[in-house]
C-alpha cells in the first residue's frame, strides 16, 4: 500500500533550520505531484509548497516565501522542505501529500486535491 513518511521535524530556536524528508512507497513517485502543508493547533490545514512531478516547477504560500524550499528525488523516491529563517508562528505539525497527475508541470494547493498523506512531524520554533 501506498506509505508517505515524514521525518526531520524537532524543535529549533527561532531563526534556525530545519530540513523536513518525506519518503514514499507503495506508488510509482514520478507519476505523482507533491505537496507539504501544516497545520497548527486550533487552525485549519495550511498549503506550504508543491513541487511538480519533475521537480521544474515550484509554489510557495507568500508567508515562507523566501524562507522554504521544497525540492525532490524521483531516484529516492524522497521530498524535501528545507525551512531556513524559522519563525515562531511556523510551528505547526507538517504533513506531506501526494497527488497523481498526468501533467507533468503541475502543482496543487487544495488539500482535498491530494490522493495520499502522511503522518505528520512535529516543528516547534521557539522565541
Amino acid at each position: 500500500q501506498v506509505q508517505l513518511v515524514e521525518s526531520g521535524g524537532g524543535l529549533v530556536q527561532a531563526g534556525g533550520s530545519l530540513r523536513l524528508s518525506c519518503a514514499a512507497s507503495g506508488l510509482t513517485f514520478s507519476s505523482y505531484a507533491m505537496g507539504w502543508f501544516r497545520q497548527a493547533p486550533g487552525k485549519e490545514r495550511e498549503f506550504v509548497a508543491a513541487i511538480s512531478r519533475s521537480g521544474g516547477s515550484k509554489y510557495y504560500a507568500d508567508s515562507v516565501k523566501g524562507r522554504f524550499t521544497i525540492s525532490r528525488d524521483n531516484a529516492k523516491n524522497t521530498v524535501y522542505l528545507q525551512m531556513n529563517s524559522l519563525k515562531p508562528e511556523d510551528t505547526a505539525v507538517y504533513y506531506c501529500a501526494a497527488k497523481r497527475t498526468l501533467y507533468g508541470s503541475n502543482w496543487y494547493v487544495r488539500p482535498n486535491e491530494y490522493d495520499y498523506w502522511g503522518q505528520g512531524t512535529q516543528v516547534t520554533v521557539s522565541s
